[in-house]
C-alpha cells in the first residue's frame, strides 16, 4: 500500500501494481549466450512498479531507489546517459514500441526490493515490471515469452549489456516452489519441484569488482572465437552447445589455451545442468552436492570468473553442517553464492557463515532466504502487504 500512497503524492491519481522478481541461478552460469541450458529460479525480491496512464505521449519514470526521474516521449525514445539506470524503463518502451505494439503514455514510480549489484538480476526484474505495466496500461496482450523476448533486446541493444534471456525469462515464469529448465536456444522449458526439505539460501559477499563488465563481454567473445575455431571442422556448430566434449578434446589443438578452458567451462556446465535436473528429480543430494562443486571450480579455473570472496564465501558454506551444494551464482567478479541447505539447518548456517566470514574478510555478508517465487503479475493491493517490504 505505501507504493500506492507514494504514487498519489507524486502524480495525484491512483495507481495499479505489478511485480516482477529477481533470481537466483541454481546451475548453469554463462551458459545462457551459448545456447545453452540454465536452471534458475526466480525469488522474493522483487521490482514493484507503480504505473497510471497518461493523456500525452510520455513517460515520466521515478525511481525511489535512485532518488531520479526521467522522462521520455514515446515517439522519439533515446537513451540517457550511458550506465543510467533510466535507459532500462526506457529501453523496454522502445523494444516493445519497435515490435509494433503502440504504447499509451505514463506515470510510473519505481521502487526495487533486489539488492542492486548483487547479482541477483535486479535490471531483468525492473525491465519486466515495467514492460508488463506499459502493456497492461495500453490494453494490449502480455505474451510472457515475447515479453522476454523483448526485455532482452531492450538490454542488448538499447542499454549495451550482451545478455542472454536467462533472467528476463525467469523474471517472466517462474513459478512458487519450482526452478525452471530452460533451453536458451528454443526457449523450451520445464518445471522442476524443489523440495519443500531444502531452502534457497543466498550469501551476498557483498564485494562487486570494477572489472565485471569488461570481462563478461570478454568471456563472450572468446566463447564466439572458439565457435568461430571449431566450425572450421564442425561446419554444422551453431553455438558451443552443439559441441560434445568429446569433440572438444579432439580439436583441442586449433584452440588458443585461454578459448580451450573457456569452451571446456560452457560444454560441461551444460551437462551439469541436465545431471542436476536429474538429481532434483530423483532426490539425489550427493549427485547435487558434486554437480554444485565442479561448477563452482569450473568457473573459478575454466571461466576464471570468481574472486577471493566467492571462493571463501563457497568454502566456508560447504563445511556447514546441512549444506547440500554450494557455488557461486551470476556473472561473477563478486556478488552472491547459492546454497542448497537443509531447511532444519538454515539459521545455523546463517550464523556461522556470517562469523567466520566477518573474520576473514572484514565484512558482514547479507545472506538472504527465499523460496522460489511466482514471476510477473499485476498485484491484487486490496489484499497484499507488499508495500511493507
Amino acid at each position: 500500500m505505501q507504493l500506492l500512497e507514494r504514487f498519489r503524492a507524486r502524480f495525484a491519481a491512483p495507481a495499479a501494481i505489478y511485480g516482477a522478481p529477481g533470481r537466483v541461478n541454481l546451475i548453469g552460469e554463462h551458459t545462457d549466450y551459448n545456447d545453452g541450458f540454465v536452471l534458475p529460479a526466480a525469488i522474493e525480491f522483487y521490482c514493484w512498479v507503480a504505473c497510471a496512464p497518461r493523456t500525452d505521449r510520455k513517460l515520466v519514470i521515478h525511481s525511489e531507489n535512485f532518488s531520479e526521474t526521467v522522462e521520455g516521449n514515446l515517439d522519439s525514445l533515446s537513451a540517457a546517459r550511458k550506465n543510467h539506470w533510466g535507459n532500462y524503463p526506457l529501453g523496454v518502451a522502445w523494444a516493445l514500441q519497435n515490435s509494433g505494439k503502440r504504447l499509451n503514455g505514463a506515470n510510473l514510480l519505481i521502487g526495487g526490493e533486489v539488492p542492486l549489484g548483487s547479482g541477483l538480476s535486479s535490471s531483468a526484474a525492473l525491465e519486466v515490471a515495467v514492460g508488463f505495466a506499459l502493456l497492461h496500461q495500453s490494453g494490449l496482450h502480455v505474451d510472457r515469452t515475447e515479453l522476454a523476448r523483448l526485455c532482452q533486446k531492450a538490454e542488448n541493444e538499447f542499454v549495451g549489456a550482451h545478455v542472454g534471456i536467462m533472467d528476463q525469462f525467469v523474471a517472466c515464469h517462474g513459478r512458487p516452489s519450482h526452478a525452471l529448465l530452460l533451453d536458451c536456444r528454443s526457449l523450451e522449458h520445464k518445471l522442476v519441484k524443489l523440495p519443500p526439505v531444502i531452502q534457497l539460501v543466498i550469501c551476498n559477499t557483498m564485494v562487486k569488482h570494477e572489472l565485471a563488465s569488461g570481462e563478461y563481454n570478454r568471456r563472450r567473445a572468446e566463447c564466439e572465437e572458439g565457435v568461430r575455431t571449431l566450425r572450421r571442422v564442425l561446419p554444422e556448430i551453431q553455438a558451443l552447445r552443439d559441441v560434445t566434449l568429446g569433440r572438444l578434446e579432439e580439436h583441442r589443438a586449433l584452440l588458443d589455451a585461454t578459448v580451450y578452458r573457456r569452451c571446456h567451462h560452457v560444454i560441461t556446465e551444460n551437462n551439469r545442468v541436465k545431471s542436476a535436473m536429474r538429481a532434483f528429480e530423483c532426490g539425489d543430494n550427493r549427485a547435487l552436492r558434486t554437480l554444485m562443486r565442479e561448477s563452482h571450480r569450473s568457473l573459478r579455473d575454466d571461466y576464471e570468473v570468481s574472486c577471493k570472496e566467492l571462493d571463501l564465501m563457497v568454502e566456508i558454506a560447504s563445511a556447514q553442517p546441512g549444506v547440500i551444494g554450494a557455488r557461486m551464482t551470476g556473472g561473477g567478479f563478486g556478488g552472491c553464492t547459492v546454497n542448497l541447505v537443509e531447511a532444519t539447518a538454515v539459521e545455523a548456517f546463517k550464523q556461522n557463515v556470517a562469523t567466520r566470514y566477518l573474520a576473514k574478510i572484514g565484512l558482514s555478508p547479507e545472506i538472504y532466504v527465499s523460496p522460489a517465487a511466482a514471476g510477473v503479475r499485476q498485484i491484487d493491493v486490496s489484499s497484499s502487504n507488499f508495500g511493507q517490504r
